[in-house]
């Protein structure tokens, strides 16, 4: 018989909840848990918990709850922490992703005896006969498609994972089905930020919890010249304008770092772009490896639109070509690879 049993990843939030109700309107047999990874954070706390629990008392399935704090803490606050020591901007929900939800989560699964685990994610799996192996896609959501933060994880899973929601196109669908169910999650808010930073200020985070403390130094352009000074390198970001306290004659923007001087270099906006990148770090879902030049569409932020490039492999890295020069590329974020609605792979800019 079948194995059809799923462990699915509930954060108490109303996509995570639908995702339950479409499982078990498929035949599976759901067993739901929640991560706790983080003391406080808006994923992990005692409302989140209980919401979950909830839900799956009132559909009828098991739900369990699992410390995973210090794991959470080396695979993803220490990342995050790291990044920002050395002037790279990170997406802790890629790390998170890797380790937590299809690491940690996959091998709880497989000790629960269940063949699959699930999110609430809005991506897809699905076999491809085109390329004989099972693949990662775009979800339906358009916007909301999350498959931009799912490059990492690991690619023999792929045919393990299941995305209840990858053929639906809107929120409000999600919340009608939750309403259908007299689910009470059915309008609870979506939780945007940082899951360890609710309240935004990832400053006063890193201030806290690591050994990064404000150091002035001072703001230059790209010949040296001090423009005036900044309060800690961590509180920039590249591309960024306001908030650097220098009047000049044209408006300046974050180029970059020079961490051994503790300098922001600063400069005008067409600086800001580039057509070349190297990310490291990659992580391939569609191919082995990239032997030959290939046109991609590529992503750099979750919100940024895809962008036509050509990408090549040498070893460890891949160099990026875009077609028309970007804005702001960030190092510590995630170039991700696109082929039509397939993700390719992605990497860490650099």
């Amino acid at each position: 018989m079948e194995n059809k049993k799923v462990l699915l990843g509930m954060s108490g939030g109303v996509d995570s909840s639908v995702s339950a109700i479409l499982l078990q309107q498929k035949g599976y047999e759901v067993i739901g848990t929640t991560l706790e990874l983080f003391a406080g954070s808006s994923c992990c706390n005692i409302s989140t918990y209980i919401d979950a629990k909830n839900v799956c008392n009132q559909i009828g399935i098991p739900h369990f709850t699992y410390d995973y704090k210090n794991e959470f803490k080396k695979y993803v606050i220490d990342d995050f922490i790291n990044c920002y020591s050395n002037c790279k901007t990170p997406n802790p929900c890629i790390e998170c992703n890797k380790y937590m939800k299809f690491g940690i989560m996959y091998e709880k699964a497989k000790e629960l005896g269940c063949k699959y685990i699930a999110t609430g994610h809005y991506a897809k799996t699905e076999y491809s006969e085109k390329y004989k192996r099972w693949v990662l896609k775009k979800s339906k959501a358009g916007k909301k498609d999350q498959s931009y933060v799912l490059w990492n994880i690991p690619k023999k899973l792929i045919q393990y994972v299941l995305f209840p929601l990858a053929e639906y196109e809107s929120k409000e669908e999600i919340r009608n089905i939750a309403k259908e169910h007299e689910l009470k999650v059915a309008n609870k808010p979506d939780s945007e930020d940082i899951c360890f930073v609710p309240d935004g200020n990832y400053k006063k985070f890193l201030e806290n919890n690591s050994n990064i403390k404000a150091k002035k130094g001072n703001i230059v352009n790209k010949k040296g010249q001090v423009l005036g000074t900044h309060t800690g390198l961590y509180n920039y970001t590249i591309g960024q304008r306001k908030g650097l306290g220098i009047s000049y004659k044209v408006p300046l923007f974050v180029l970059g770092f020079n961490k051994e001087k503790n300098e922001v270099i600063v400069g005008e906006e067409q600086e800001l772009y580039k057509k070349e990148i190297i990310v490291t770090d990659i992580n391939l879902l569609l191919f082995d490896e990239i032997r030959e030049e290939m046109e991609v569409t590529v992503k750099t932020r979750y919100s940024a639109k895809e962008a036509k490039a050509t990408i090549i492999q040498e070893k460890d890295k891949i160099k990026v070509k875009f077609l028309e020069p970007q804005k702001a590329l960030t190092p510590g974020q995630s170039a991700v690879f696109y082929l039509d609605d397939i993700v390719v792979g992605g990497g860490k800019i650099i």
